[in-house]
């Protein structure tokens, strides 16, 4: 069965966006990455939901290629199962190993489940695995921003203690949001210096960078630049 699905996403591989597609990922092996545009990969985890074919190509992890993940990580997406999504990332999680394929998961259970989802963002969190952190993360982005907010998650995110590129750059872009969002929770945070001088900074340069974000705001923002 998966080498079916391997069969038909090289039938989808266009070499110029492969090209594109390693350029922006460069923790990711070339031989890996067939390269499918993510239109094409939509389309054909729709066409394989819920047939016998996916549920065989879920079960067997490790994937070899870039987009056999993307695609385990779009047929999860539609599971409205929360627990059993829950329980498929956990088989899931420990195998992403680049921002992309972390980045697309955004499973339709989760806004259903708005009261049991942060405990299981606070152990994703405390994981050992760095895209497993920076999914919830996102979690917490995508989903806690908004009505669901509580100011304890920014702490959580504060607390998030990493050297990864890619988790610095998911705790940055959280703080950015909230600061568009949940400007007078989120702003303390660079008043008062609780994050590190790395985040701090690419906080305020990723929320410059947002038309949401007015021009005094902006002009205040730079003030708070740390050397």
């Amino acid at each position: 069965m998966a080498s079916s699905i391997v069969q038909q996403l090289f039938d989808l591989q266009d070499m110029t966006y492969q090209a594109f597609q390693c350029k922006l990922m460069p923790t990711v092996d070339p031989n890996v990455v067939i390269g499918v545009r993510m239109p094409d990969l939509r389309r054909l985890a729709k066409q394989l939901r819920n047939t016998s074919e996916s549920q065989a190509f879920l079960s067997q992890l490790p994937h070899t290629y870039y987009e056999e993940n993307n695609l385990h990580g779009l047929l999860l997406c539609e599971d409205m199962d929360y627990s059993h999504t829950v329980q498929e990332l956990e088989r899931f999680l420990p195998h992403v190993d680049n921002w992309a394929t972390c980045d697309l998961l955004a499973p339709k259970a989760f806004r259903k489940h708005p009261e049991a989802l942060p405990q299981q963002v606070y152990q994703w969190l405390q994981a050992e695995h760095p895209y497993t952190v920076r999914f919830g993360l996102g979690v917490l982005l995508r989903f806690y921003l908004d009505d669901c907010f509580q100011p304890c998650y920014l702490d959580w995110a504060a607390q998030v203690n990493w050297e990864e590129y890619y988790v610095k750059m998911m705790v940055a872009w959280y703080f950015a949001e909230a600061l568009v969002k949940q400007p007078e929770a989120a702003l303390p945070y660079l008043l008062e210096h609780r994050l590190s001088p790395w985040i701090h900074n690419k906080t305020i340069q990723k929320a410059m960078e947002s038309y949401r974000i007015s021009p005094d705001q902006k002009e205040f923002l730079r003030t708070l630049r740390r050397k």
